[in-house]
């Protein structure tokens, strides 16, 4: 039987609250928000801020149940960690290792994607050159210590967060008729072009999906708290503030976008808060948005090495992934994750650099594309086992869970309606598709590995 050593034996404790908290904004605040939205507003029209407002609801919910189940028990692993504990090896294996496919594959995709901007900003350098330099950066910070990694973090959040807080108080002086030269439009693009749902139902559904998935990336708080110095106090401000977080940057900035800009027009698809910057006659609008949209990049290809190097600790501390994975170096960092997430960026800079890669993008996306949702079904699933062994404890968590005897099955019945909606939904019948073959093959692993560890302690003499 594999030895496991104590979770979170050789790390660092050395993230503060300050800096657990701000990893938890810049968790959810990604490039999907400044770019992706885009397509979302034109298949919705301006009912797309339920969208937002509906499904921001749903993720509040699930990630109060991890930060009950992380401030009770703080440990790198997370989510997988809990569903090891709650429901069996095979899922702890299985939804960390999915989860770290996940991330090795937003390594590669978010280097290649930060250098095509970077190029955009200064041609004189090729897209593999910039994407060479920024995973050399960025894997150099991860592997200095993680105090490193929450520097570099906290400024990136800070950087996304003020972006965000400036394009809201533009847009409401605007839509407030205070902006110079600027007409304020009232209501006209909002309820004046079909209304709300000027498509329906269908596209609102539709698009509910690709704004479920903006959200993912949360969760990072209670992976990083681990190496908290205070992990259940950072926890609990961190988880506490993300109700507040998803109605100001998410719907807010969504309510300015659809209010100052016709939902139909062309710009809005390419990139909203330029249109919406061009529209009030900002000088250089473009090439702000692409300096922030890069910013979010590069935070997300930190988050996302830092992610995957210490969910592949956490596995491998539990036997449930190779040992050396779960060294650490002198300074508390698991070096072998940190580099085995790294690699699939640096293999995507060489086929960038020899190969078209489209076709390989495509299938490593599409295949990682709805781990969000296999995520979040296993926290529901785990909290509610937790909650049943839980029953007879006298003490209460430090975070509690709103109402816990039936809002988690009602979430979890929620999540598995959004499995069902992508199934049918034509663009994302493939993703699913694709992740649910990867996720199958994890649990697969994690069942034969629970059957191997289950069979090897039986053969262990009692003392």
């Amino acid at each position: 039987m594999p030895t496991t050593i104590p979770l979170g034996g050789n790390l660092k404790h050395s993230i503060n609250t300050r800096q657990l908290t701000m990893i938890g904004i810049g968790g959810v605040i990604g490039a999907g928000l400044f770019v992706g939205s885009g397509k979302a507003i034109a298949a919705a029209g301006p009912g797309i801020i339920l969208a937002y407002l509906l499904t921001g609801l749903v993720v509040i919910l699930v990630m109060r149940m991890l930060a009950e189940l992380s401030t009770t028990s703080p440990e790198t692993g997370s989510f997988s960690s809990y569903a090891s504990r709650e429901l069996g090896p095979w899922a702890g294996l299985s939804v960390g290792w999915v989860y770290s496919y996940h991330w090795c594959v937003t390594v590669a995709f978010e280097a290649i994607a930060g250098g095509a901007i970077a190029n955009q900003l200064c041609p004189a350098l090729p897209t593999w050159a910039f994407a060479l330099l920024f995973l050399s950066v960025l894997t150099g910070v991860n592997l200095a210590a993680v105090s490193s990694f929450a520097r570099f973090e906290f400024w990136f959040a800070l950087i996304k967060v003020t972006a965000i807080v400036v394009f809201i108080g533009i847009g409401v002086a605007a839509i407030c008729g205070a902006f110079p030269d600027y007409t304020a439009p009232g209501t006209a693009n909002l309820l004046g072009r079909g209304g709300l749902l000027p498509n329906g139902l269908a596209p609102l559904s539709a698009a509910s999906l690709t704004v479920f998935f903006s959200y993912f990336g949360t969760e990072l708080v209670t992976i990083a708290a681990g190496e908290a110095a205070d992990p259940v106090h950072a926890v609990r401000a961190s988880m506490r503030s993300v109700a507040g977080r998803i109605l100001i940057f998410y719907v807010g900035s969504m309510l300015v976008v659809v209010t100052l800009l016709p939902w139909d027009s062309a710009e809005i698809t390419e990139s909203p808060y330029t249109a919406v910057l061009n529209q009030l006659g900002i000088p250089g609008a473009r090439t702000i948005m692409n300096a922030i949209v890069l910013t979010a990049v590069l935070s997300c290809l930190n988050s996302g090495l830092y992610s995957a190097s210490r969910m592949l600790f956490a596995l491998a501390q539990r036997g449930e992934g190779p040992r050396p994975l779960g060294r650490v170096t002198r300074s508390g960092v698991p070096a072998t994750g940190v580099l085995a997430a790294a690699c699939a960026g640096f293999l995507a800079v060489a086929a960038n650099y020899f190969l078209p890669t489209g076709a390989v993008f495509s299938f490593l996306l599409s295949s990682s594309g709805a781990v969000a949702v296999i995520v979040y079904l296993c926290i529901c699933a785990t909290y509610i086992a937790s909650r049943r062994h839980r029953a007879a404890a006298s003490a209460a968590p430090p975070v509690r869970m709103w109402g816990a005897a039936y809002l988690p099955h009602l979430i979890l019945i929620t999540l598995v309606g959004i499995v069902a909606g992508m199934a049918f939904g034509s663009d994302t019948r493939t993703p699913l598709a694709l992740t649910a073959a990867v996720t199958t093959l994890a649990v697969a692993a994690g069942l034969l590995h629970q059957r191997h560890a289950a069979k090897a302690a039986a053969m262990i003499p009692a003392k």
